[in-house]
């Protein structure tokens, strides 16, 4: 079964502000059916003959939707969601709906998803309707980024039907 919305955590730390504010904007859309913490496969993710995460990449290629989120590292996002993401063939997200989510300590790096993510989610074939959404580390548990994004983006995104959540 496919997940309709999964969402990809690139924080090594588990369990994360990243990951709660992906599952924040992932209810924004109804749930998230699968979530994939990447920390919790941090030693798996550069064995090439990982069955575990293999079946990950096909789970998110399979999706309709993915929120694909990572902390702001040296202006960009992390080595363990880069990793992850290096294990999608060529158009790997080809009819996938890509949703990039930053978080970051300040403003300056606000346009960071736009600059950094979108263009590996793209490279996979994803698609990416809607701009990224930034938020700040301490706004992480306010609910108005989220809100604000979704509203301008709502209209872009696809529609969904019911959620069956799936934990990886």
């Amino acid at each position: 079964m496919s997940a309709r919305v999964a969402v990809v955590v690139g924080n090594p730390k588990p369990v994360s502000r990243t990951y709660e504010a992906a599952l924040t904007l992932a209810d924004r859309l109804g749930g998230a059916d699968l979530v994939v913490d990447l920390a919790d496969h941090a030693g798996e993710l550069f064995d090439w003959s990982s069955p575990t995460v293999a079946d990950l990449v096909e789970q998110v290629s399979a999706s309709l939707v993915v929120i694909v989120a990572s902390p702001t590292y040296k202006a960009t996002y992390t080595g363990l969601l880069k990793a992850f993401l290096d294990r999608f063939p060529h158009q790997g997200l080809g009819g996938v709906t890509a949703v990039p989510l930053m978080l970051g300590a300040s403003s300056a790096h606000s346009l960071a998803p736009e600059h950094r993510l979108r263009q590996v989610l793209v490279e996979l074939g994803a698609s990416v309707p809607t701009r990224g959404l930034y938020v700040l580390d301490r706004e992480h548990e306010q609910p108005e980024p989220y809100d604000t994004w979704f509203a301008a983006a709502a209209p872009f995104l696809p529609a969904l039907p019911s959620a069956q959540v799936v934990t990886a």
